[in-house]
Order: C-alpha cells, then sequence, then structure tokens
C-alpha cells in the first residue's frame, strides 16, 4: 500500500443556495471542519480555490451540487475522520441540507502515491461506479479493495 493512496470524491446536492438560511450552519462549520481534516494523521490532499473550501468550484451545471476531492493515506484514515470525529455529526444530520439521492453520491479509487487527482478524473470515476457498480478502478466502502487487489484485478 505504499505506493499508493485513497483518493475519494463525493458530492451533494444543497437543498437551497449556499448563501440561504437553510444552508447557515452547515456553511459556518465548513471551515472547522475542513480543518480538522487537513490536520488529520493520514490526510494528504484537499481541492480547495483561492477562498479555502471547495463550494464555489462549479461541479457539474447546476451550482447546488458541491464536490468534497480528497486524497488518503489509506482507507482507515479516511474511515475515523469521517466516523470518529466531529465530522460525523454533521454526517447524520446531512438531511438537513441536502437532497436524497439514489445514486452514489462518492466513490473512491487508488492513485499512484504523489498524484493529485482532478475534479474531471474524480468525476469520471464517480460516472464509472454508477454505471458499473464496485469495480477495481471505482468503488465504495462496501466493496473496498487493497491496492495489490485492486492492480491484479484490471
Amino acid at each position: 500500500m505504499a505506493n499508493y493512496h485513497l483518493a475519494q470524491l463525493n458530492t451533494a446536492t444543497a437543498l437551497a443556495s449556499l448563501d440561504s438560511p437553510v444552508m447557515q450552519e452547515f456553511v459556518d462549520n465548513l471551515e472547522r471542519i475542513n480543518s480538522l481534516g487537513e490536520s488529520f494523521p493520514g490526510f494528504i490532499w484537499r481541492m480547495k480555490d483561492d477562498t479555502g473550501n471547495a463550494t464555489g468550484i462549479p461541479v457539474y451545471n447546476d451550482p447546488d451540487i458541491i464536490a468534497n476531492l480528497t486524497v488518503w493515506r489509506d482507507p482507515e484514515s479516511l474511515k475515523s475522520f469521517l466516523f470518529k470525529t466531529e465530522h460525523a455529526h454533521f454526517l447524520k444530520r446531512k438531511k438537513e441540507w441536502f437532497k436524497a439521492v439514489k445514486e452514489a453520491t462518492y466513490v473512491l479509487w487508488w492513485i499512484p502515491q504523489g498524484h493529485i487527482p482532478t475534479l474531471s478524473e474524480a468525476k469520471d470515476k464517480l460516472a464509472y461506479l454508477r454505471t458499473y457498480g464496485d469495480t477495481a478502478s471505482a468503488f465504495s466502502f462496501k466493496k473496498l479493495l487493497t491496492p495489490t487487489q485492486a492492480m491484479e484485478a484490471q
């Protein structure tokens, strides 16, 4: 695993514009939770613009869709951040701010150490997962593969 890192893209469609009262609590905590993630053991990189976050980066042709694209040392680091920090509190409340969708909203994939994924690459991975389900090149936590398993399956 030392030669690979885990990339993840998570997308969400806001119930209202980010400057609306509906989204205020989410937006007010975004910088703090992002900072927590960036200081968390195993964190490598996060997509962000000049303001320090990614909410202003257009993902699709819908301004209500936001994305979080990050790179982690391993799945355990990402899972610990997601589910064992204050981030978990916001995950439990996501229905207050984001539309429920039936298709996959996140994707994981292995990248060579030192590679920084582009948003286009990440969107392609999510589209692949939505089309083919969990595979060696795009998967979810349900079918988590090691880098060795992923490379052997391709």
